[in-house]
């Protein structure tokens, strides 16, 4: 969508984004200037394959300080985005045949990802009448001999939906009861949380100790320091996995990019007050978007606790016309929007739930408040 978005506009077509899955904000200062500093001081050499020591020990202080969570840095690896840090851990854990379990709505790579280890993908299908959040009794049922690994996200993208502690706590004694089960926890959107005003806040899986030696956390910089260009993820795993990663990565990519690392350690270890500053914006758009949404009777959504996306049930236009364009699906749907009310967005079937779409609000208040009035004026005009 975002490639058709270009398109038009270089046909000088004025398209509203609402597609974004990155920050629409500037990386923030004080890490640009570390990255400046690090040109400066000569940090152009290859980088260890596992990342730079004093960055590792910076995620075991981030890890500690803000969930709780206790590694060394022997089980941390760097890589180039959370992206590559899950393919590693996929590639390291999962034999041909064996079982990924995967929510949906769910991130796009999660199931092609599994596909290149020759996994088979089961997919459990959550409801918006659970928040779109998996049961326990869901998760129970799925499970297999043959199931190898389990992927999630919370905050979740596209959703928003963020796991409680309790809920975390019950899809946890069911994975106790399967030892053999190794479990992804994506906690990219981790500071993206709008739950804390309601005593919640993100929480972390990797918190139950009977399940810690299972539990791969991914996290990286890019969504809660603005820094989607600078490719920078990690994993905090046993000292196995973690080894196994880094076996893998050093024959794909081997070290992450250095002047990207010597940041990183800049954003972890400094105040946290341009990411909340950021958050605190993503919160006041949320709550306009849901103020909008009011004038969209037809529509059927829940309210994100996390991440910068609504993601509301559009089945209803399923089947109409608007003019003599018909409106099959989500796909035809989103494709309507873009290209009559020039709004650019994204089909749920992307993420595995294809009667919804994605909306983001990682854009101005000015573009949010366009783009609904051209949805909605597109909308107005499928019967």
């Amino acid at each position: 969508m975002a490639k058709l978005g270009r398109e038009l506009r270089t046909q000088g077509i004025d398209i509203v984004d609402l597609s974004l899955g990155e920050p629409d904000f500037d990386t923030p200062q004080h890490i640009k200037d570390a990255a400046k500093k690090a040109i400066d001081d000569n940090w152009s050499h290859y980088t260890p394959v596992a990342g730079y020591l004093d960055l590792r020990e910076s995620v075991c202080r981030k890890l500690e300080r803000d969930n709780g969570l206790v590694y060394t840095p022997q089980q941390i690896i760097v890589s180039t985005g959370a992206k590559q840090s899950i393919a590693n851990v996929v590639l390291s854990v999962i034999d041909d045949d064996d079982e990924v379990i995967i929510p949906t709505p769910y991130w796009v790579s999660y199931s092609e990802i599994a596909k290149f280890a020759r996994a088979k993908v089961v997919f459990i299908n959550t409801k918006p009448e659970t928040g779109f959040k998996l049961t326990p009794a869901q998760l129970d049922a799925a499970i297999t001999d043959k199931t190898k690994l389990f992927i999630f996200s919370s905050p979740c993208n596209p959703t928003g939906a963020v796991y409680t502690k309790n809920e975390l706590e019950e899809l946890a004694k069911v994975f106790q009861k399967h030892p053999g089960i190794f479990i992804i926890s994506d906690e990219i959107y981790e500071y993206i949380n709008f739950a804390h005003d309601n005593g919640g806040g993100h929480q972390s899986i990797a918190q139950f100790d009977y399940l810690r030696d299972r539990v791969i956390v991914v996290n990286g910089l890019s969504k809660g320091f603005a820094m989607t260009g600078w490719r920078l993820g990690y994993i905090a795993a046993t000292l196995e996995i973690a080894k196994a990663c880094e076996k893998i990565q050093g024959q794909f990519t081997s070290g992450t990019n250095s002047i990207a690392q010597r940041a990183a350690i800049t954003a972890l270890d400094s105040s946290l007050s341009s990411t909340y500053e950021m958050v605190k914006q993503f919160k006041e758009r949320k709550q306009r978007v849901m103020e909008l949404l009011k004038g969209f009777p037809a529509l059927k959504y829940t309210e994100p606790d996390g991440a910068f996306y609504i993601f509301p049930e559009v089945k209803s236009y399923f089947g109409k016309k608007a003019g003599d364009e018909i409106i099959n699906n989500a796909s035809d749907l989103c494709m309507y929007l873009l290209n009559v009310s020039h709004v650019s967005t994204v089909t749920g079937d992307a993420f595995g739930e294809p009667d919804c779409i994605r909306i983001s609000f990682a854009n101005n208040m000015e573009n949010i408040e366009e783009g609904f009035n051209r949805i909605k004026k597109g909308l107005s005009l499928i019967s």
